[in-house]
């Protein structure tokens, strides 16, 4: 019996595996289409995490991949419409990795897409971003800082949650 392939479904397939391609030589870890945050080991969710250029590199690169732009080295070569677009993802998709990383030490309960897969994140942004950015993480009820993040408004509770990031990035290991 034949098998019929979506087009589509092909080569977004294709492109997950391109996007993912440096992440399983550099991770040694299996990644696929419905990988999120949470699945993530703690050694590549510190690694991404750092958000310096070496970590940069491979959010790009999986943005670009999975946008049909190239490969992360190419970032800097892209139109300044395209390079804003990957800049948006990359700056939300790491603030997904940061909030997981809060929430493996237990500072959060929960955070804004934390159900989303990494791809979607990046390919359903437009619909995504707006709704999860204007939500705040949960802080953890024991959190030393959860009487004062609950009574301040929910535009000081989001400064609240990123002002501990630092912190949380120094708890976890993560070397900046």
């Amino acid at each position: 019996m034949r098998r019929v392939v979506s087009i589509d479904k092909a080569r977004a397939e294709v492109a997950v595996n391109r996007g993912y391609r440096n992440w399983k030589s550099r991770f040694h870890e299996s990644f696929g289409a419905d990988t999120r945050p949470a699945d993530l080991s703690d050694d590549t969710l510190a690694f991404l995490a750092r958000g310096d250029e070496e970590a940069a590199f491979y959010l790009y690169d999986l943005i670009m991949n999975l946008l049909h732009l190239g490969s992360g080295f190419e970032v800097r070569e892209l139109s300044p419409s395209d390079r804003m677009g990957v800049m948006d993802r990359y700056l939300f998709i790491l603030d997904r990795v940061r909030f997981e990383v809060m929430r493996r030490l237990g500072w959060l309960e929960a955070y804004p897409g934390e159900e989303h897969s990494l791809v979607e994140l990046v390919a359903r942004y437009e619909p995504l971003a707006p709704g999860l950015q204007a939500r705040v993480p949960d802080l953890s009820r024991h959190h030393p800082d959860y009487p004062a993040f609950c009574s301040v408004s929910a535009m000081e509770k989001e400064s609240c949650v990123r002002r501990l990031i630092p912190a949380a990035l120094e708890a976890f290991g993560v070397a900046t």
